[in-house]
Formats: C-alpha cells, sequence, structure tokens
C-alpha cells in the first residue's frame, strides 16, 4: 500500500472509533423543533390555498358581472335601434295613422 492510502485508512478507522451517535443526531429538541417548522409551514399553505381561491372567485365574479353588463348593453342598443327604426321609417307612420296625410299648396 501507499502511505497516502495507509493513513487515509487510519484516519477513517480513527473517526469511526470517536463516533458519538449522541453528537450526530438532533435528539428530541431538534424533533421538537421540525414539528413547530411542519405545523408552521402547514398553516402557511393552508392560508395561501384560501387566499388564492378568494382571488379566483373573486376573479370569476368580475368576469360574470362584466359579461352580464356587456349583454344588458347590447339589449339596450338593440331596443334603441328598434325605436330608431320604428319613428325614422316614414311608412310606418303614413300606415300608423287613420288621416291621411294633407297636401300642401
Amino acid at each position: 500500500m501507499t502511505p497516502a492510502l495507509a493513513s487515509v485508512l487510519a484516519l477513517v478507522s480513527a473517526a469511526e472509533d470517536e463516533f458519538d451517535p449522541n453528537d450526530v443526531t438532533p435528539g428530541v429538541i431538534g424533533f421538537i423543533v421540525t414539528i413547530v417548522i411542519m405545523g408552521a409551514v402547514l398553516l402557511l399553505v393552508l392560508d395561501m390555498v384560501r387566499r388564492i381561491r378568494r382571488v379566483n372567485y373573486r376573479a370569476e365574479a368580475r368576469e360574470r358581472i362584466a359579461a352580464e353588463q356587456a349583454e344588458a348593453e347590447a339589449h339596450e342598443a338593440d331596443v334603441a335601434d328598434a325605436a330608431d327604426a320604428t319613428t325614422d321609417d316614414p311608412t310606418t307612420d303614413a300606415a300608423a295613422s287613420d288621416t291621411p296625410p294633407a297636401d300642401r299648396d
């Protein structure tokens, strides 16, 4: 074996002898902190989902209101066009009256 490989193996075996599992594990305190962080993240996710759902509902309501307003405006425009067509047409005016138009001299 080469001296470098032998020294690496010696360091690894020395590190295994000095290994104490209590020094490298988080223990009870680490477990409790992890659970608290997970709970906070869960609450934040639930709040975010609620807020996103509310924004989506508001957008749908705005679209529905805009569609209803456009439909109402189109209906009013149709009614106005129909009213203009009946008042502008001279044949409907003469037909609507019982007396014939007077001759102008």
